[in-house]
């Protein structure tokens, strides 16, 4: 059940980088390229299926993409496959190249593309996953350099060279004789709150999904056991495969050697404690009062944020409105130090407020006008915003043990919180 091959197409929808794992015919990845082209075509670009089905004369195949900034990565698949398989592979993927350039775009693959395509070919072996871990693809292909690649075109020798024996380390994850001069570990735990409210001010939905993220500079072989503060409220966790589940399971600490630099140690959901009844969702740290009133040929707005927080500030929030099809224009009037924007292109009203203070409100006021003598805007307002040192769940780390070393590490920790709420009026 291989995956046969992957496509990345920049802005325009055109491919960039195309690779076959299998042996399938030219006319195979095109095929794919189109189907998800015309579905793109054919639907606002955040509602577009993330499995398209495709018909070809070989019979019918499946194509599952992601998104990653501007681009596209296609994965099409003729046989019998889990789809959430591909997307975590497809994902790691991702994670690869962020890691080796630092920015994914059309011109950073395009001027690295030799690259790209010799880590394709180490992930993966006629279509099946096979070197995914960091630091084994970083002994296998080297990371590009500027100065290497001005000294590589001059000819000179004695440029860094690839590792000879990439696979000698006992753990997959983890190269053996590394040393920092500075032994420090850092903790990111970063939440997501996913919610819908309707147009009456009620939470419909509401889920937090978060992460621990880490940059670890740690010399030798570490084992590190990591214990949290209200560990009781998250489930579904997702784990690295360095940590050791049945300690995690018995006293819900984290025991684990970890991977040099950056890694995910740990996705989870937030659950309210077993001892709390009939628990109330997790509301959005701001209330939304939406009014739109539509007449021929467009619609007005009306549309007052208030924040709910007393605590820290809210950061960069962001709201957008798709105002149909057939939509020219808008005109509107903010709040001090807010701002706003049409994006013709999508057909998006777009306001934004750099930063919200505790009990603070903002409004927006205006109009748009479309070719439509009917217009259909969507029934729904999105808003996006991110609260640093802030979480949803209120877990913490609460102590870090390390064995096997003789030096004590510093250990930084930060939260930030981050959310999408839909306003439906």
């Amino acid at each position: 059940m291989p995956i046969d091959g992957l496509i990345i197409l920049d802005e325009t929808g055109r491919p960039i980088i195309q690779t076959n794992f299998r042996n399938t015919s030219t006319a195979y990845p095109l095929l794919h390229v189109d189907a998800f082209n015309d579905a793109l075509a054919k639907s606002y670009p955040t509602q577009i299926d993330p499995i398209l089905y495709v018909m070809s004369h070989n019979g019918p195949s499946a194509c599952c993409h992601i998104s990653c900034g501007g681009l596209r990565i296609l994965a099409p698949l003729s046989t019998d496959m889990d789809p959430l398989f591909v997307f975590s592979f497809l994902q790691r993927f991702v994670d690869v190249l962020q890691d080796y350039f630092g920015e994914v775009s059309a011109l950073v693959l395009k001027d690295n593309f030799d690259v790209v395509y010799q880590v394709l070919e180490e992930m993966v072996d006629d279509g099946y996953p096979l070197t995914t871990e960091l630091s084994a693809l970083r002994d296998i292909v080297l990371p590009p350099s500027f100065v290497n690649k001005i000294l590589s075109v001059a000819g000179v020798a004695g440029l860094a060279k690839a590792s000879a024996t990439p696979f000698s380390s006992p753990i997959p994850w983890r190269k053996t004789g590394l040393k920092y001069n500075n032994n420090e570990i850092y903790f990111d735990i970063v939440e997501e709150l996913d919610a819908v409210v309707s147009k009456t001010g009620t939470v419909v939905s509401s889920t937090v999904w978060g992460k621990v993220k880490s940059n670890c500079r740690l010399s030798g072989t570490p084992d590190l056991l990591l214990s949290f503060i209200n560990a009781q409220v998250i489930t579904d966790c997702s784990f690295h495969p360095c940590v050791r589940l049945q300690k995690w399971t018995r006293d819900k600490i984290l025991s684990f050697v970890p991977p040099d630099r950056y890694f995910t140690l740990l996705e989870y959901r937030f659950a309210p404690a077993a001892g709390i009844a009939a628990a109330q969702p997790v509301a959005p740290p701001f209330t939304m009062k939406p009014e739109v009133r539509l007449i021929e040929n467009g619609g007005e707005l009306s549309l007052t944020l208030t924040s709910r927080t007393s605590g820290k500030p809210i950061g960069t929030t962001s709201v957008e409105l798709y105002l149909g099809s057939g939509a020219t224009g808008a005109s509107c009037t903010v709040s001090s130090g807010c701002t706003w924007g049409y994006d013709p292109s999508k057909l998006l009203l777009r306001w934004e407020i750099p930063s919200m203070t505790p009990l603070s409100t903002h409004t927006l006021r205006g109009s748009f006008t479309s070719m439509a003598v009917h217009p259909r805007p969507s029934r729904a307002l999105t808003a996006t915003f991110e609260i640093k040192q802030h979480s949803f769940s209120t877990l913490k780390v609460d102590q870090l043990k390390v064995s096997g070393e003789v030096y004590k590490p510093y250990k930084g920790v930060r939260g930030q919180a981050r959310g999408t709420v839909e306003f439906r009026w």
